[in-house]
């Protein structure tokens, strides 16, 4: 192990931190017989454990080792992975680099470990090879990491199966190279389908607090949610799904506002995105006010990689004496630099305009006294937004046919229409008026 790694070129870094460089430092000392068994022995130990932690966070099974080889693999960026990430067919010099690289992870992934063991009288390496996941909560969260990752472990072991039963065994040169070529096939085949890194493998995002640098922590447990889910508001959903589509299309597409009264569905129908569209590489961050100042480092961060990303800003509003939402006002449009094509923002807002006006404007307008400034500063931010889609309380019909569509949809109720709807709109006088939220808690209590 520790002879081959330092062959790797496109996937050279690793990370000082790799399971794989730990124990390929580990195995070195091994072979050169100067070493303190009970010390080794705990070494060993602590990259087993650091593996068992991986494995549990994303469910892994059967054989932990390749599937974290496969992890290794799907989350390097490196040129070549970065190259072929959501991309039709291509071909070029790139690729002679990396059939090396993958006879590397051929080997490592095969490798046996039973002489260490046989010396050491330990098992670890036998058990993690031959393992039994016992299921956790949190692999719910982690699931589409873990079936990409999965997937793709699976089918470099069948590639170097069908390597071996072609060219034997025992074979040398002419098996290496037939198994290098079916795993990189197998790679350019991941990164094509799913990409690579952090966005290959997850799908929203929120910008990492306490960082000198922009970052991202995936948000693994989203809503499981559908535009369909969400009863009514249908001129609403189409015209957000016709400017998605063009955008994930690469066609013309606008910043979006969702304005309107609580609980009627604004952020429902954006988180409903992520779910409709991300096998098309839609991507999602989330947004706090509070972090406006990140926006342009954010999209430089991201204006390369081949994805659509739509930041995410629920609840949008201002104060008067809040400032942020000058930096949204230059990113959008009014910046040195254009903002990316593959980078759109939408917002939700219970407020039309998003700056609150004050009794001071009014009083200017009224008194006609800079009138044009305080207007325009007020009305220029959601100018910026292309799209403007007004989701309003639905009337007393909309709302009993929201607590309707829904209840069809819920398990368990054993009420009658008419008992249905005269607890619906006893709960919406006590829960804040008619709207899809009260009909959502109403059915949840109920069940």
């Amino acid at each position: 192990m520790y002879k081959e790694l330092p062959g790797l070129v496109m996937f050279s870094n690793l990370g000082e931190d790799s399971i794989i460089e730990k124990l390929s430092q580990i195995i070195k000392e091994f072979d050169g017989g100067d070493y303190d068994k009970r010390a080794l022995i705990g070494r060993i130990n602590k990259e087993i454990h650091k593996l068992l932690e991986i494995g549990t966070d994303y469910g892994f099974d059967k054989n932990l080792w390749h599937d974290y080889i496969a992890y290794v693999i799907a989350t390097n960026e490196n040129p070549f992975s970065l190259t072929f990430e959501r991309t039709p067919d291509t071909d070029g010099s790139v690729s002679k680099f990396v059939l090396e690289d993958m006879r590397i992870f051929n080997h490592l992934f095969n490798y046996d470990f039973n002489r260490i063991e046989k010396s050491l009288g330990i098992s670890c390496f036998s058990t993690i090879t031959n393992y039994t996941s016992i299921h956790k909560r949190n692999q719910l969260f982690n699931s589409s990491v873990s079936e990409k990752v999965r997937w793709l472990s699976d089918e470099i072991e069948s590639g170097l199966r069908k390597a071996e039963e072609e060219y034997g065994a025992e074979a040398g040169v002419e098996k290496d190279d037939a198994g290098a070529k079916l795993t990189m096939d197998t790679v350019v085949s991941f990164y094509r389908t799913y990409g690579v890194g952090m966005f290959g493998l997850n799908t929203a995002f929120r910008l990492a607090e306490d960082e000198s640098e922009v970052s991202f922590n995936p948000i693994n447990n989203t809503e499981k949610v559908m535009l369909d889910d969400l009863v009514g508001y249908e001129i609403q959903k189409k015209r957000l799904r016709e400017n998605t589509e063009a955008f994930l299309l690469g066609k013309p597409a606008n910043n979006v506002l969702l304005f309107g009264d609580a609980g009627t569905g604004k952020s429902t129908s954006i988180k409903a995105l992520i779910n409709e569209y991300q096998d098309r590489g839609l991507r999602m961050i989330e947004l706090y006010k509070h972090q406006m100042g990140s926006l342009s480092k954010i999209i430089s961060s991201v204006k390369y990689r081949n994805y659509r990303f739509i930041i995410y800003m629920d609840d949008l509003s201002f104060e008067e004496n809040e400032t942020e939402y000058k930096y949204l006002k230059a990113v959008i449009e009014g910046g040195l630099e254009t903002r990316p094509d593959n980078v759109l923002i939408y917002a939700t807002s219970n407020r039309r305009n998003i700056i609150r006006e004050s009794w001071n404007d009014i009083k200017d307008v009224e008194l006609d006294k800079h009138r044009s400034d305080t207007i325009q500063e007020k009305l220029s931010l959601v100018s910026r937004f292309g799209v403007a889609i007004p989701y309003m309380r639905p009337n007393k019909k909309e709302y009993e046919a929201i607590v309707s569509g829904l209840a069809s949809r819920t398990e368990g109720l054993n009420l009658s229409v008419e008992e249905l709807l005269d607890a619906a709109n006893k709960w919406s006088v006590s829960h804040g008026g008619m709207s899809g939220r009260a009909a959502k808690q109403l059915l949840d209590s109920l069940s």
